[in-house]
């Protein structure tokens, strides 16, 4: 089944050239009671380019998806263009807040080295989080937000790495019964991009979360709180090809001090164009945590 989206979205004209059929919102799609209420907060300041990989995701999946989007109101945009966007087919905190949905997936952001009180819409992102507990069945953050909302529940300070995390990491499952995994081969690849530190023995000093997949090199990439409320998701399985090439070149352009990605260019040349290993595992996830919030 298809992702009922706002009128107008781009990533429908975009998504259809990949042959994914998306369906705008109207009223003859409120009597169909089999449907899953998905909220998308999307923190990234490329909305459509997150919006696009986020939707080729969620359309993986053969249940009816209804997807909102909501941004924080104080949210900064890269351009004007990003500014109407976000006004013609974004919802905030106000126009939801009596709302319920199956389930709330947070993007992360480029915020990894700012401290968390000095972004401009912590507060309203702390008051969305505590919202989530009561109006949504499974929060499932990715990156940044799993660092923030980490703080936020359970008082982890901010942990970060000296230098950037970025590249294609191997992974394995430590949970092999764990729904989220259903159908994973033992190892698979998973694209990372972040100053965050989640390694095994960090989680596990802080936590007792359910840890069901890490990296040698990247550490826990998936764990989930207690009757699956959060789902954590510390690398970025929605990437396209030549996102990490794009991070990369403006991390460079920024004067960061950042290392050629990890296993991603082909023999670790810059000229050679990427190839994605990561889509299928990442479809599998998504996949599964829907079935989740369908069939529980």
């Amino acid at each position: 089944m298809p992702v009922i989206v706002p009128k107008k979205l781009p990533a429908i004209n975009f998504l259809k050239k990949e042959k994914i059929f998306l369906l705008t919102k109207s009223e003859k799609y409120k009597k169909y009671s089999n449907k899953l209420k998905i909220l998308f907060l999307n923190l990234m300041f490329k909305k459509i380019e997150t919006e696009n990989q986020l939707i080729r995701l969620l359309s993986s999946s053969s249940l009816l998806i209804d997807l909102s989007l909501l941004s924080v109101r104080d949210n900064k945009s890269s351009n004007n263009i990003s500014i109407n966007h976000i006004n013609k087919y974004y919802l905030n905190l106000d126009q939801i807040y009596n709302k319920y949905y199956d389930g709330l997936i947070i993007s992360g952001a480029p915020l990894g080295l700012i401290n968390f009180t000095d972004i401009r819409f912590w507060k309203e992102f702390v008051k969305i989080i505590h919202w989530a507990q009561e109006h949504v069945n499974s929060i499932l953050s990715i990156c940044w937000s799993v660092q923030a909302i980490l703080n936020i529940l359970y008082n982890i300070p901010k942990k970060i790495n000296q230098s950037k995390l970025l590249g294609i990491f191997k992974h394995k499952i430590l949970l092999k019964k764990n729904f989220l995994v259903q159908g994973f081969d033992d190892y698979f690849f998973v694209p990372h991009s972040r100053y965050s530190d989640f390694s095994l023995k960090f989680i596990k000093y802080y936590t007792n979360l359910k840890i069901i997949s890490y990296s040698e090199e990247a550490g826990v990439y998936i764990f989930t709180s207690d009757k699956n409320k959060y789902i954590f998701i510390t690398g970025h399985p929605e990437y396209d090809a030549l996102t990490i090439n794009k991070e990369y070149l403006n991390d460079i352009k920024n004067n960061l001090n950042v290392h050629i990605p990890y296993n991603y260019y082909p023999q670790n040349n810059k000229q050679l164009i990427p190839k994605i290993t990561w889509r299928s595992h990442g479809n599998l996830l998504f996949l599964n945590w829907l079935n989740y919030l369908f069939y529980k």
